[in-house]
């Protein structure tokens, strides 16, 4: 329980993330009926890109960094960085604040809309519930985030989306990734569920694909984006969501997305993605 996000905040692969986020609560949000969100490994909130530890690394330099205010992006872009200006909104345009999943999220959604942000790291924690303090429409606990799949779901709005983004810090991640989608997806069949991973070399996760294809889970989809090719595993070389009930588009649109990631993103070079639908109906 010692890794903080605040040295990875806005690198490629929070960009990937966050980005498919953002179009999956822009289809939720295409329909009256109220949605909510459950954030299992929420971090703080927000980053605060000037601050020691983004300094120290550097990471969002060759993620955010290369995207904001660059001309002719594509429009499946465009919600992912409308949240990111109005954070920033004080600030003239200068990009400072870059928004955690949690706060991505609540910028999004609706009054109606529900924010549920878990979060085991003391610190973390704490940082959490002041970014949220007041607002009634976010609930924060600290808790395990696999443990909060059992406590929260299904939620009574019945429409929404959990995102579980884990530090992976465990060696044994993968297999409590899969054991917690299959009973969450148990608890709530009808959610979409986005499950983030990274990506050092192609074993684990064609190991990971394979697992969660065993549960008997339908309708899942794999994007995976690489931003050199996964030849040395001691490095993070890409990531990838397994994305279970996604919207009927989402697919085709992340399809465009990563296609124009794998130039812009890619550490030199050649950067790929792969969408592929792994079981359908």
């Amino acid at each position: 329980m010692n890794y903080r996000h605040a040295y990875h905040a806005g690198n490629f692969a929070d960009v990937v993330k966050h980005a498919t986020v953002a179009l999956i609560l822009g289809h939720l949000k295409s329909k009256d009926k109220p949605f909510c969100v459950l954030d299992t490994h929420a971090g703080t909130g927000r980053y605060d890109l000037l601050a020691e530890a983004a300094g120290k690394t550097g990471e969002w330099r060759n993620g955010i960094g290369r995207l904001w205010g660059r001309p002719g992006l594509p429009p499946e872009l465009a919600p992912y960085l409308a949240a990111i200006r109005r954070l920033n909104r004080a600030g003239a345009g200068h990009l400072r604040w870059y928004p955690g999943s949690p706060r991505l999220a609540r910028i999004l959604m609706r009054p109606g809309d529900r924010l549920i942000a878990t979060e085991l790291h003391p610190v973390e924690a704490q940082a959490l519930q002041r970014e949220f303090a007041g607002d009634a429409q976010v609930q924060v606990r600290r808790m395990d985030g696999y443990q909060a799949l059992k406590a929260f779901l299904p939620p009574p709005e019945r429409r929404g989306l959990v995102l579980v983004d884990p530090p992976f810090e465990a060696s044994d991640e993968f297999e409590r990734l899969v054991k917690g989608l299959g009973e969450a997806h148990r608890r709530w069949a009808q959610g979409i569920f986005a499950l983030w991973y990274p990506i050092k070399g192609e074993g684990p996760v064609r190991a990971l694909h394979e697992a969660v294809v065993a549960t008997g889970v339908r309708r899942v989809v794999a994007a995976d984006f690489l931003i050199r090719p996964a030849v040395d595993a001691t490095r993070l070389n890409g990531c990838g969501l397994l994305l279970i009930n996604p919207p009927w588009t989402l697919a085709d649109d992340l399809k465009r997305l990563l296609s124009r990631f794998a130039d812009a993103l890619a550490d030199p070079g050649p950067g790929s993605a792969r969408v592929e639908q792994l079981v359908g109906e």
